[in-house]
């Protein structure tokens, strides 16, 4: 009920205010975080319902207009803590998106912050307004835009993940190739060559064989190998400065 309370408080204050922006003819500025999680061998994404009745029964990302007194990343994680209660993931800034018409009530540009977290390790703190996970597989429509920053940040994410180890914080400490491939394969909404995956990652050499192999499974066990983060970073300061140090 005190969650509702807040809502609804929250609620009429951002309404007088978008109708102030409206009535004097000032661009407003939100910030939208896109949150991705992997669970299951799923990709999601956390969305709230949208409080605007025009946009009554859709999701929406988790954003809000920035304060005065706050700059942006300060914005985005006021935001993230506040809807979720969660305040140890990572966000980092994607892309602005300010169409004409893009918000009903003003002209309000807003600004993307994504993460990708591995849902079981982020528990959620705050649980109003039908705030869920959802695959990305089964979204279709959305309040606002937010369907095109979704898509944006989901295509910044699987750039990202093929340029930098993002994923491996995701894996358990010793994971399998089958559970490494699972992984790219739901970020990257393809599936993928076994064999030439597994040659792609065994030719960066950055994978350590544990000597282990897979407890409990149904198929057969399958070895399990560590990320070699100090070997990764070596390899990148070398690539971009062309020493070893």
């Amino acid at each position: 009920m005190i969650a509702k309370d807040i809502m609804t408080t929250r609620q009429k204050k951002l309404k007088a205010i978008l109708e102030e922006l409206k009535d004097d003819g000032i661009i407003g500025i939100s910030v939208d975080c896109v949150i991705f999680g992997f669970d299951e061998n799923e990709l999601k994404v956390l969305l709230i319902k949208s409080d605007l009745e025009k946009y009554e029964d859709r999701w929406s990302l988790l954003g809000d207009l920035v304060n005065n007194q706050e700059d942006l990343n300060q914005a985005a994680y006021r935001i993230l803590k506040e809807r979720t209660g969660m305040n140890d993931v990572y966000l980092e800034e994607v892309k602005a998106f300010g169409e004409v018409g893009r918000h009903p009530a003003a002209r309000v540009v807003t600004i993307a912050y994504c993460s990708l977290i591995n849902i079981r390790h982020h528990q959620l703190k705050i649980h109003a307004n039908e705030l869920h996970w959802h695959k990305i597989s089964s979204i279709t429509k959305m309040a606002f835009d937010h369907k095109k920053i979704l898509d944006t940040c989901h295509e910044w994410l699987q750039k990202r993940i093929q340029e930098h180890p993002l994923g491996f914080s995701l894996l358990p400490k010793k994971f399998s190739l089958r559970e490494l491939q699972n992984l790219y394969e739901a970020i990257l909404c393809v599936k993928l060559d076994r064999r030439n995956f597994r040659k792609k990652f065994f030719s960066m050499d950055v994978l350590e064989d544990t000597r282990e192999f897979e407890p409990d499974v149904p198929h057969r066990p399958g070895k399990l190998y560590k990320f070699n983060y100090e070997k990764y970073r070596k390899k990148e300061r070398k690539k971009w400065f062309g020493i070893d140090f």
